[in-house]
């Protein structure tokens, strides 16, 4: 029974976990926007979400003691793709890629799609609470 609500779930979870990564990746690009020669990366969120999703068979979960117990997403399995660097879209003289209107609306773009996966998410976890409840 607990098997099939966590596969249930097993899709938003490893939305959430690369939306959060990616937002880590993302700050980290803004807050590096004055140091000399920083490289802005991210990475390709369909490409890392496919991947996520074709190794959910194949990656080792964590050791369950109690039959119980919900499976871990492998965090390995959901950075287990390369950050990429950004192409510069204006040069900078001390060697910064850091593009901070790119940078932004990344940020934005992304705390945007998490929230409505967490929205999405919520709803579905009520709509089990009324089945359950009858």
């Amino acid at each position: 029974m607990l098997d099939k609500i966590a596969k249930h779930f097993d899709f938003q979870q490893k939305a959430l976990g690369l939306r959060a990564y990616r937002t880590e990746v993302l700050s980290s690009n803004i807050a590096n926007s004055d140091t000399p020669y920083y490289k802005a990366v991210d990475f390709d969120f369909k490409d890392a979400m496919t991947r996520a999703i074709g190794e959910a068979e194949s990656s080792m979960g964590m050791a369950k003691t109690h039959q119980t117990h919900l499976d871990g997403f492998a965090e390995q399995g959901e950075k287990d793709f390369k950050l990429q660097y950004r192409t510069e879209v204006q040069p900078s003289i001390d060697g910064n890629t850091v593009d901070m209107d790119l940078e932004r609306s990344a940020f934005a773009d992304n705390a945007l799609k998490y929230q409505s996966t967490l929205t999405f998410l919520n709803r579905r976890i009520s709509g089990l609470s009324d089945a359950i409840k009858g």
